[in-house]
């Protein structure tokens, strides 16, 4: 998605007559949505900049120019594009412009400097790898790019920045392999950006390629359960960016740190639904393992280690398998730092106790502090789903306060789930009554939601979808009873709306891998089998439990069923402390409920037994297109009116 392009004629124009910025900010928030007030300054500023690099006459008018091209399957976007022709070849030039005006070398870390934003001097990538990361991505998946042989070069300019010696900080030697993929130009380099631009683009195209880049086939988005054993044997499947990079460049630095000054270490990474977290922590598993130290990925949930087992199991023996990815519990009884690092994913659904009946140990959080010397914490405090879910960043602080630890914070920001949008979750929070966000009309233009009045539709949708890549599931809220003697039968369903004449079972004998199974699409997931996978489509039924009454979302914790422990103790809580109980079971239930909503990478479907709910959805839906002003129509936001009725 391009927020604006033109020839550079027509943006040369623009600029000159003051144009440019409100016409970035019309395209921004019909294709985006909001723009901050920062971000307008910045367009401002640079364009200018830009304007006096492309006003020299060698580059070709009509060469194309965009601004702010969304990254595939991410919610990054590029500041700057030139495309044209070397000769018979089409070329893009990447810009990523800056503002900074400091930069500090970081010693110790890859491609990390320090500049200062508004909380003060903050790590970051180096502007060279940045634009180096950016152009790979586009690489990677833009099937177009790749097939036509289009040719990108990276560069970076950071037109308020003076460099003032010859070890400058950032052109330090320490970070030259990423200047010569992406070179960093400075105030008063403006010539040579020219120069470079002009050794790319000799001749124009008319916004060909640009139309090419905006309107070419995307590669599918690749997931970690198919990576994984490519990336245990040492391939780089993921290119980290932005945040991800300074995460991963300060655990790496944190367990060396551990190993030689022999401290207790903890990092918490708190990151929302789709933020990488389990990518980075699979990628420091291998990073780690071959610097040999021993690491080990722990969660508490088997579904993903079940999964990722099977997907390992042709190429990695056994027991190598069951020495890397362990459940939580199984630490009670390990020794005092007997693990170099500990990478804990979906840290906010540890439990207390361990073992089948919950009495084993302490507490598992200070088990996971105790038996390493780095334990690095994954967390997403609104994804607590369970009664038992204890995981928190006080109760990390605590533990490892009683370690004589130090604590680490650091967070995942980008989003590369629900095709990149950032909107798409905000809005959620927004609609389930989460949190009160900025983006509570839209949805961004590429995510496919909608909301049907006939689970029976819904679920042909999905297995539509599921023919292709076998990457569609049907998921439900747990208002259903799973009934023991019927686990084999797949003729008896559980998920029963008898006014819709529809039934589903619940995933049968194939917990452990029912994410991947070939046959899964004719049965419904609940949270205990889909959290921390993801799909490209999620068919959600909402059940009882989430209801919409007198102008508000609210929750039923009664509606749940008998056989979900995920409420269990919940009515003792309830006449022992009653707010405490009912403030609990609610944000469970939402939180239940965020979490099946955002495990599709392309799209959710929805259906709610509640009609007032549905209506609700369908309201907010009618909001989200008329902020976008019809864009959505006949595109990725579908609502069409039959019989007075809205349907997805």
């Amino acid at each position: 998605m391009l927020v604006y392009e033109a020839t550079k004629s027509e943006f040369l124009e623009d600029v000159f007559h003051d144009e440019l910025t409100n016409n970035i900010i019309n395209n921004f928030q019909s294709k985006v949505g909001s723009v901050n007030k920062a971000e307008v300054r910045s367009w401002d500023n640079s364009m200018q900049y830009m304007y006096r690099v492309l006003m020299d006459p060698d580059i070709p008018k009509n060469s194309g120019v965009a601004i702010e091209y969304r990254i595939p399957y991410s919610s990054k976007r590029v500041d700057f594009l030139i495309t044209g022709k070397s000769k018979q070849q089409e070329t893009v030039v990447v810009v990523e412009l800056k503002q900074w005006d400091k930069v500090e070398k970081v010693d110790g870390k890859e491609a990390i400097v320090k500049t200062a934003f508004r909380h003060g001097l903050v790590e970051t990538t180096h502007p060279s790898y940045q634009a180096w990361s950016y152009a790979s991505l586009i690489k990677d998946y833009n099937a177009t790019v790749q097939q036509d042989n289009i040719d990108l070069y990276p560069c970076a300019y950071l037109h308020n920045y003076i460099v003032n010696t010859p070890t400058d900080p950032l052109t330090d030697n320490v970070y030259n392999y990423y200047i010569e993929q992406a070179p960093v130009f400075t105030k008063g380099d403006a010539k040579k950006l020219r120069d470079f631009i002009k050794t790319y683009i000799k001749h124009g195209d008319n916004k060909e390629t640009l139309y090419k880049i905006e309107k070419g086939k995307i590669r599918p988005s690749k997931s970690l359960q198919d990576s994984l054993s490519s990336m245990l044997k040492g391939n780089d499947e993921f290119i980290m960016i932005d945040e991800q990079k300074v995460v991963y460049e300060e655990a790496l630095r944190l367990a060396d740190e551990a190993q030689r000054t022999n401290t207790k270490q903890v990092l918490v990474v708190e990151g929302g639904p789709g933020t990488g977290k389990s990518v980075l922590a699979i990628n420091l598993l291998v990073e780690l393992t071959k610097k040999s130290l021993v690491a080990q990925y722990v969660t508490k949930n088997s579904a993903p280690r079940n999964i990722y087992a099977t997907k390992l199991k042709k190429d990695f023996r056994k027991t190598h398998i069951d020495n890397l990815f362990k459940g939580s519990g199984s630490y009670v009884d390990a020794p005092t730092d007997e693990f170099d690092v500990l990478i804990v994913d979906e840290a906010h659904r540890l439990n207390e106790k361990s073992g089948m009946f919950q009495n084993l140990g302490e507490n598992q959080v200070k088990e996971l502090i105790n038996a390493a010397k780095l334990t690095i914490f994954f967390i997403d405090e609104h994804q607590r789903v369970t009664l038992k879910d204890v995981g928190s960043i006080d109760l990390i602080e605590k533990f490892t306060k009683e370690n004589s630890g130090a604590i680490h914070k650091l967070e995942l920001l980008s989003q590369f789930r629900c095709n990149g949008s950032d909107g798409y979750l905000a809005w959620i929070d927004d609609v389930l009554q989460i949190r009160e966000t900025a983006n509570a009309e839209s949805i961004g233009r590429d995510y496919d939601f909608r909301v049907f009045d006939d689970p029976n539709e819904l679920l042909d949708e999905i297995r539509q979808l599921n023919e292709d890549k076998n990457k569609a599931r049907m998921l439900a809220g747990y208002c259903w009873e799973w009934p023991k003697e019927t686990r084999t039968k797949t003729d008896v369903p559980d998920i029963v709306i008898p006014d819709k004449n529809f039934g589903l079972s619940w995933n049968l004998d194939n917990t452990q891998t029912w994410a991947i199974d070939d046959q899964s699409v004719n049965e419904a997931g609940c949270i205990h089998t889909s959290q921390g996978l993801e799909f490209d489509y999620a068919g959600v039924i909402i059940g009882d439990d989430l209801i919409y009454r007198d102008g508000k979302v609210q929750t039923d914790y009664t509606q749940r069923a008998k056989s979900d422990r995920s409420l269990f103790g919940i009515k003792k809580l309830m006449k022992e402390k009653p707010e405490e109980a009912a403030k609990a079971a609610d944000d469970i239930i939402r939180n239940t409920y965020r979490t099946l909503l955002t495990r599709g990478q392309k799209g959710c479907y929805v259906y709610c037994t509640d009609k007032e709910l549905a209506d609700y959805l369908m309201g907010r839906m009618e909001r989200v297109v008329e902020y976008d002003a019809g864009e959505f129509f006949g595109g990725n936001v579908r609502i069409a009116e039959e019989g007075g009725k809205y349907k997805g």
